[in-house]
């Protein structure tokens, strides 16, 4: 899973390393690449494995093909995804459509997000975090803890 939150740099050449834990992850799938496009819900890349991806195009071909929602979908995650190959370092080059989206300038947070992650720009990211966690807070009722779950944690 991608846990976890790193800060790493734009190198002088516009490639960023990306943290060593979500390129094993990923390694693991079988993948040295990872699929970024602009999140529509933040400020922020969504980052995720080619299966997440294929799972999300499954989701909206299920959609009825002659509805403009399809469309929708389609247009804002799948003709904006990238898929990003890790060079020999662990580093990728991000485009500058994406940077420009999550207001990236030189710094930037990998934020592990179980089976996704997101790059963010530090402070947009910290804002968000507060009003997430508060929102968290209040909406704890809704996170269920699955009976096959309880009994695999020992409850």
């Amino acid at each position: 899973m991608f846990l976890s939150t790193y800060e790493n740099k734009l190198d002088k050449k516009g490639r960023v390393s990306v943290p060593a834990s979500f390129r094993s992850y990923l390694s693991n799938l079988g993948y040295n690449s990872v699929i970024c496009y602009p999140s529509f819900n933040n400020s922020a890349i969504e980052a995720c494995s080619q299966d997440r991806i294929e799972k999300i195009s499954s989701a909206i071909d299920t959609l009825n093909p002659f509805e403009e929602k399809r469309d929708f979908f389609a247009t804002s995650i799948l003709s904006d995804s990238t898929n990003l190959q890790f060079d020999s370092e662990g580093r990728i080059s991000i485009s500058l459509k994406l940077l420009k989206h999550a207001k990236i300038k030189n710094s930037m947070l990998f934020v592990g997000q179980g089976q996704t992650f997101q790059i963010w720009e530090p402070t947009a990211f910290e804002k968000f975090k507060v009003n997430a966690r508060k929102k968290a807070n209040l909406n704890r009722a809704n996170l269920k803890w699955e009976k096959h779950l309880n009994n695999y944690k020992g409850n």
